[in-house]
């Protein structure tokens, strides 16, 4: 259940930032009809599994270890923005960002900014919000994880029904 825990912790952390930032632009921060934005989930996910599977155990300075984590991170997680971008525009015919006006754009869906914000992004989730997020974790009730599990399904099916063409 930890994982789903901060699947769902950092989805709906990501949804209230991005929805924040967004209503200064009068835009959209999801596809799904939910106060998540799995991308974040998915990110946190990932970049803590990877920490606590194999980056905590290596042999190196703690230096290094921050290293490898900002760029698994910068590629992982920019990786997964093409991927979702791409998945979107063509599931749903809706373009959410685009980044062809940045200096340092690599394409529609990539940026070397954003890319670097991805690797900050996972610092502060490793270094600053893990304390955090596992003592919540550890407080959730396991029906609540199943309720938001099966919300969050209803969630992606209702979307695709409704919002495919």
């Amino acid at each position: 259940m930890y994982y789903f825990n901060i699947f769902f912790l950092y989805s709906i952390f990501g949804y209230i930032i991005e929805s924040i930032i967004y209503s200064f632009y009068n835009k959209e921060s999801s596809i799904l009809y939910g106060f998540w934005t799995p991308i974040y989930g998915i990110s946190a996910v990932l970049i803590i599994y990877i920490y606590n599977k194999f980056i905590i155990k290596l042999k190196i300075s703690n230096i290094l270890k921050a290293i490898f984590v900002f760029l698994i991170g910068f590629i992982l997680i920019s990786i997964l923005e093409y991927i979702g971008g791409n998945l979107i525009e063509l599931i749903f015919h809706k373009v959410f960002w685009n980044y062809y006006n940045f200096k340092f754009s690599i394409g529609k869906y990539n940026s070397l900014e954003v890319s670097v914000i991805w690797g900050v992004f996972s610092l502060l989730i490793i270094y600053l919000l893990k304390k955090i997020s596992d003592k919540i974790t550890k407080i959730i009730p396991k029906f609540l994880t199943w309720i938001l599990i099966f919300l969050f399904l209803i969630d992606v099916v209702f979307t695709l029904i409704f919002n495919t063409n």
